[in-house]
């Protein structure tokens, strides 16, 4: 540990450019600008008058599917219902997101998933494999199949596309337009995983916060390593007998639950196919959907998504879902202990006070007001979904929701808020504040997934959505006694 400074990867200065909206036009040259001038004049009496006539036709604009304030908007009944592969959207909340009357934000700390990507290195070869599969063995392709005759697999590996670039651009800016009173005065502390995409996706979110604050834009403060090597809150590598054993239950359950809904599709696939294409390969086929809208720079909807109806992807969010919760959610007995950690470095952070931890946390780090300091007013940290969570479970933010069932769906009212889309979609964030209230002594915290605010119950919270802090601290009994971290090692 005490080598870390030799081994932190070095900032980089963020490439993003926003994306063209046309083609540049080159400049004409000086020799021509006089010849051109009386052309261009006629052209532009010609063009006002053709657009004083087409005016009522231009004023009705197709929106971007992708919003700073609301997220993904775009036939939000299939594209909220791609599980964690979802691009964010702002969920639906009971609670007002704004402070309550008579209370300011003193404190914010986001922790945030990094932007919409390609598939993984083992799975982008599965989806290559089912498109030449279904092309080497199809007998016809009728109607909304037909473009699969065609279709060339061009998508990339494990790394943000544009889309998810511009997610966490536009993640940055919506904390800077919620927080902007606080972060104008007090500028983040912000650490990442040091995965490429995490870093590229703290990087983007320091230019779109720099953007929507018109002020330069910040390095990254810190990445930590994640590999085994290290103990590190941003990563799950550090729990040997989870990574070993305890992700299967979350499979068993998809594997259960894909048994029942998957069938039909399947048949209805082969039928109009001529293939015979498995339940597995359903499921990728539905994959294909999010991944190969995520890669379109402005995240147009793929024609893959339109080969299922609506109650097919809601049957997939929950097959998503489903993984999530009992792989690493409260349906695993040792996912919460992976989360603990990072638990208690926001009591640290929220209390302005060392950080009490026996789990995987950074002893190095945390002792160091350089690399973890707990006097600073924002923080910013940078992870993964599965990390999400782990650590959303050791918090206890959805401890009403009931264990799901493998055999029936279940949409978000009766899980209690929970879903895969709602929780860890690409460039999810879980926002923590603390809140200074007229009259009161004592802070609040307030928690809120997603814009979604917590009904935090494990903490007495108010109509608000308001813990006090002492309450909130206390019920964050699991992480400060140990989170069974050391079942990690049996």
């Amino acid at each position: 540990m005490s080598q870390f400074w030799d081994r932190v990867r070095p900032d980089r200065a963020a490439q993003y450019n926003r994306l063209p909206v046309d083609e540049a036009h080159p400049a004409p040259s000086p020799k021509d600008t006089k010849s051109r001038f009386s052309t261009l004049w006629k052209c532009s009496l010609l063009l006002l008058t053709l657009a004083g006539l087409l005016l009522p036709f231009l004023t009705h604009t197709t929106p971007p599917c992708d919003t700073i304030d609301h997220g993904y908007r775009c036939s939000p009944k299939t594209t909220h219902f791609w599980g964690q592969y979802s691009l964010w959207y702002s969920v639906p909340s009971d609670i007002q997101t704004q402070p309550p009357p008579g209370c300011s934000v003193t404190f914010a700390s986001v922790l945030s998933r990094h932007g919409g990507r390609d598939p993984t290195y083992g799975k982008s070869i599965e989806l290559s494999d089912l498109i030449w599969k279904i092309q080497d063995t199809a007998e016809a392709y009728p109607g909304s199949f037909s473009f699969l005759e065609e279709y060339e697999y061009q998508l990339g590996k494990e790394h943000l596309t544009d889309a998810g670039r511009q997610e966490m651009v536009n993640s940055g800016a919506h904390f800077f337009r919620r927080y902007s009173d606080l972060v104008t005065q007090y500028p983040p502390f912000v650490r990442s995983g040091d995965q490429e995409r995490v870093a590229e996706s703290a990087r983007k979110w320091l230019r779109g916060l720099a953007e929507a604050g018109k002020t330069p834009t910040a390095p990254v403060d810190l990445y930590i390593p994640e590999s085994s090597d290290w103990n590190n809150t941003l990563s799950h590598r550090a729990c040997p007998a989870f990574d070993d054993d305890m992700t299967e239950i979350g499979y068993d359950a998809q594997e259960a639950w894909s048994e029942i809904f998957v069938p039909p599709i399947q048949s209805r696939v082969n039928l109009a196919l001529g293939t015979n294409i498995t339940v597995e390969d359903v499921l990728r086929l539905m994959d294909m959907c999010p991944f190969d809208t995520v890669a379109s720079p402005t995240a147009k909807i793929s024609k893959f998504c339109h080969l299922f109806s609506e109650d097919e992807w809601h049957q997939y969010d929950y097959w998503r879902s489903l993984e999530k919760y009992y792989s690493h959610g409260n349906g695993n007995p040792l996912a919460p202990s992976l989360g603990a950690g990072y638990v208690n470095e926001l009591i640290a952070r929220l209390t302005e006070s060392p950080v009490q931890d026996s789990t995987n946390t950074n002893r190095t780090l945390d002792s160091d007001p350089a690399t973890f300091p707990v006097d600073r007013r924002v923080y910013a940290d940078f992870s993964h979904d599965n990390t999400m969570a782990h650590i959303m479970s050791a918090m206890g933010l959805y401890n009403a929701t009931a264990p799901l069932s493998w055999t029936e769906l279940q949409d978000t009212n009766m899980t209690k808020g929970f879903s895969a889309a709602w929780t860890v979609p690409f460039a999810a964030r879980m926002y923590v504040e603390k809140l200074s209230c007229d009259g009161e002594e004592e802070e609040f915290v307030r928690v809120l997934v997603n814009d979604r605010v917590i009904p935090m119950d494990f903490c007495q919270a108010d109509h608000f959505g308001r813990c006090k802090l002492s309450q909130f601290v206390e019920s964050q009994s699991f992480a400060r006694t140990g989170g069974h971290y050391d079942e990690c090692f049996d």
